[in-house]
């Protein structure tokens, strides 16, 4: 039983007032609700003295080996130009595999271009490795380029192959991974994590099983499908929304394993000026951006998902590719979300809630690109980052982080829907606000009522009244999955 709490997220419309009431919780379901005391306990009690709860949090679009493996890597998030970025990773220390790996880098912000001649000249023979901070570039040095294969006159690789690279480098050592994933899920359970969807590009349907039987308990998983690993997928009969276990690893006793959707990339991003958009970027008048996956060929592969059972999670960022992504789903009668949607034609708003397809956002971005899109997306004319606008559409919307792009942090997402800034400058188009109930909505799969999943947050404060600082911040005093006790300050 949870003692003295008081609701702040989905469940209070229930609710007659906002008088602390104790959750009963029978297993893995709140059994009942009731006033404060008018029940006698069973079982194991946590106090919450009267402060505030929500149900669990979800981040709906982590890459997670990738963001777990990030603090293993240099931060370069605050580097300024090319030149500060070759000479921080030339005093940085291999990994044990013998690489140097940086993340975070923001080269559509530096004066100065990434150069092959400039990464050599600073990190010589060392295989040296920078990840763009949206994942869709990556800068190596000419030791890397011939470690992997790969040739580039700038030392860059962008989309598909930087893809690879990351990759590699995620699965260079499972047993290190799974080590990074495990004490990563701690800390995504202390921030009120109770779920994620994972699209990291691997099999991860091997991987989350393991992960689980080696004593992974933190937080539910749906994990994702590519595909180039779809016949393998259907060949497995892996179903969106079933449980799921290997045939290497005991039964998921715990229950926290899902089968996701097919996730298709079909363009690039802002930061590595390839979103496909229907307006060239400012400064590069032939650059429309890019299609990465044919509208033939999307429209096959949402065909023969949904045939087999799997929803789809689509990746579309420029106003050109989410309108692809639309006609795809249009076309096939796919179900399932649009990953992104950071650029969207004012006609497509509605599109998006008459075929009942969900826009899964990540709120941070518009905050960290804002900067971006006021130079490369300055001569466009859809809406960007619109949350309130696919709101105001009857557009369902589901909140996440895309770790590491952004940290792994709901009350960030949520700060930053309904603020709209996290600097001293004034909220960016504060029209697209969100209110703090739909904020919190797109943040959670449950509420905190009876038959619900016991899937609760115990919070420092009332997410409705909290200022902007302490909403960002918000302090988590307990996390509770499934009836057990995940995280306690």
């Amino acid at each position: 039983m949870i003692r003295g709490a008081r609701i702040a997220g989905p469940g209070r419309e229930f609710l007659l007032s906002d008088e602390p009431v104790d959750i009963h919780i029978d297993g893995e379901v709140i059994s009942d609700i009731a006033p404060t005391g008018a029940l006698p306990a069973r079982g194991d009690v946590l106090d919450a003295g009267g402060g505030w709860v929500v149900p669990g949090l979800w981040d709906n679009h982590v890459h997670t080996v990738q963001w777990a493996l990030a603090a293993e890597r240099e931060p370069l998030g605050d580097v300024g130009s090319a030149a500060q970025a070759a000479e921080r990773m030339s005093s940085v220390a291999p990994l044990p595999d013998g690489r140097r790996v940086g993340s975070g880098f923001r080269d559509a912000l530096w004066a100065d271009a990434p150069t092959l001649d400039l990464l050599d000249s600073r990190t010589g023979e060392v295989p040296t490795y920078l990840i763009n901070a949206d994942v869709h570039s990556v800068w190596l040095n000419s030791a890397a380029l011939r470690r992997e294969g790969f040739s580039s006159p700038d030392g860059m690789l962008r989309e598909e192959d930087a893809f690879e690279i990351s990759r590699r480098l995620n699965a260079a050592d499972p047993d290190r991974g799974d080590r990074a994933v495990h004490r990563a899920g701690e800390q995504a359970a202390a921030r009120g994590v109770t779920g994620l969807v994972d699209f990291d590009m691997a099999w991860n349907a091997d991987a989350w099983p393991r992960r689980v039987a080696a004593g992974f308990a933190a937080h539910r998983v749906e994990f994702a499908v590519y595909p180039f690993d779809l016949d393998r997928a259907i060949a497995a009969g892996l179903r969106t929304g079933e449980f799921h276990q290997s045939s290497d690893a005991p039964v998921d006793g715990a229950g926290l394993v899902r089968v996701g959707p097919l996730k298709v990339i079909t363009d690039g991003s802002l930061g590595t000026r390839t979103a496909a958009c229907s307006h060239p970027y400012a400064g590069q008048e032939a650059n429309f951006g890019v299609l990465n996956v044919a509208p033939e060929e999307l429209v096959e592969l949402l065909l023969r998902a949904t045939g087999a059972g799997l929803s789809a999670a689509v990746h579309a960022i420029g106003d050109r590719a989410t309108t692809t992504a639309l006609d795809a789903f249009t076309l096939s009668g796919a179900s399932g979300t649009i990953e992104h949607a950071q650029l969207v034609r004012h006609a497509d708003l509605a599109r998006f809630a008459r075929l009942g397809v969900i826009a899964s956002v990540q709120p941070q971005h518009a905050l960290d690109d804002r900067d971006l899109v006021d130079g490369y997306w300055a001569r466009q004319t859809a809406v960007g980052y619109p949350l309130a606008s696919l709101r105001s559409a009857g557009v369902e919307l589901r909140f996440g982080s895309d770790a590491p792009v952004a940290p792994l942090d709901p009350w960030q997402a949520i700060a930053a829907a309904v603020t709209r800034t996290d600097d001293v400058r004034e909220p960016w188009h504060p029209e697209e606000r969100l209110s703090v109930d739909d904020a919190l909505k797109a943040s959670v799969r449950s509420s905190v009522r009876p038959g619900e999943p016991a899937d609760i947050v115990l919070c420092d404060a009332d997410p409705h009244t909290a200022p902007a600082t302490a909403l960002r911040g918000m302090g988590v005093s307990a996390t509770v999955l499934a009836g057990r006790i995940t995280h306690l300050s």
